[in-house]
């Protein structure tokens, strides 16, 4: 039996985390948890006009996220002994400390701090760690207009904002995929490697895979 009952897959934009956490989610009966983000009306205008919208963009996907993964999480599932999402509310923080101003990341954190500390953390993280080139390859094949203008150098600094998260989270089991050459698509064993994690014991910390 799989030995966690709540995994967050994290990961920049193109990374494969919805798809993997889908794929995860079926094969092993769990309740699926997926960030709904295209719905936001503030995101086709943060691509076109980062600064002026950025704030409005931060503060929506933040309420969004604390509102969504706490009800679904307070949900119970008599089918289901474990929920895996693709994403968490500590990637609020990631994105807005790379598209805030000083002053504007200030108050976010502040009501961040609020927020993150009511929200349960999750016993495994998986990080699917990409090249933004890489990203870049599967942003482009799943044809989203608004996406097409995000720069490597953006995404080269979200996953700086990751790692550097994740190694603050001493106590946090944390498990670092270079997910650079897998398929977990099309590669059965690729697939199979990824989900063996969920079956052993990982030490609090960041493991490399």
């Amino acid at each position: 039996m799989h030995k966690y009952n709540y995994i967050a897959i994290e990961g920049i934009i193109g990374s494969g985390k919805t798809t993997l956490a889908k794929k995860l989610a079926e094969d092993l009966n769990g309740r699926l948890v997926l960030e709904k983000f295209e719905d936001n009306p503030f995101l086709p205008k943060f691509y076109a006009n980062p600064n002026q919208f950025a704030f409005p963009l931060e503060l929506s996907f933040l309420a969004e996220r604390f509102q969504h993964i706490s009800n679904e999480l307070s949900k119970q599932d008599l089918f289901s002994d474990f929920t895996i999402s693709d994403y968490h509310v500590m990637k609020s923080l990631i994105f807005a400390s790379n598209t805030l101003g000083e002053d504007e990341q200030k108050l976010f954190q502040t009501l961040y701090k609020i927020i993150f500390q009511q929200v349960p953390k999750p016993n495994l993280w998986l990080y699917l760690h990409v090249s933004p080139e890489k990203a870049r390859r599967n942003i482009a094949k799943r044809g989203r207009t608004y996406e097409k203008s995000i720069e490597e150098d953006y995404l080269r600094k979200i996953n700086s904002g990751y790692l550097t998260f994740f190694k603050q989270q001493i106590d946090q089991k944390i498990v670092l995929i270079d997910a650079e050459k897998l398929d977990f698509v099309e590669n059965r064993a690729d697939y199979l490697m990824i989900k063996d994690l969920l079956f052993k014991d990982h030490k609090a910390g960041i493991s490399l895979v």
